[in-house]
């Protein structure tokens, strides 16, 4: 048999071993991401009440969050809060990246993180309280 030939033999099965290789590869990476998809996305924190002296919501009860959640009196809203001192459209809750944001959307009694009036969008961290009328919550991680 001729080198060439042989040579050209050799590259042959090099390049299939290589597209074996990358098809294994492609195939574990594709079977990864099905299986993280498959446990449900993770919650990226949940707002408990820490304190509600008319009693809605109750003291105690946990609030998943989503990316975005809003508060207020509205049903509209997320996480709805029956309270005379809190507006329709209260305040929102984002996360952007790994951090929580609070912003005010210009309600009459203003909402307050730790016992502080916030005037535009504040960071809070987990065990921080936030204050929305007269309930109070906290912000705990959520469950993964």
């Amino acid at each position: 048999m001729d080198g060439f030939v042989l040579a050209l033999w050799i590259l042959r099965l090099l390049f299939l071993a290589l597209l074996y290789v990358f098809l294994f590869v492609v195939a574990r990476v594709l079977v990864r991401d099905l299986r993280s998809a498959s446990r449900g996305p993770a919650e990226p924190g949940r707002l408990v009440v820490i304190a509600s002296p008319r009693g809605e919501p109750p003291v105690g009860a946990s609030f998943p969050l989503d990316a975005v959640t809003t508060l207020g009196r509205d049903l509209t809203n997320t996480v709805v809060v029956d309270d005379p001192y809190a507006s329709s459209e209260h305040a929102v809750l984002t996360f952007r990246g790994r951090v929580w944001y609070v912003e005010d959307r210009g309600s009459t009694n203003g909402s307050y993180v730790n016992g502080l009036l916030i005037a535009g969008p504040t960071v809070m961290g987990f065990g921080d309280q936030l204050q929305v009328g007269e309930v109070r919550f906290r912000l705990d991680r959520g469950r993964s």
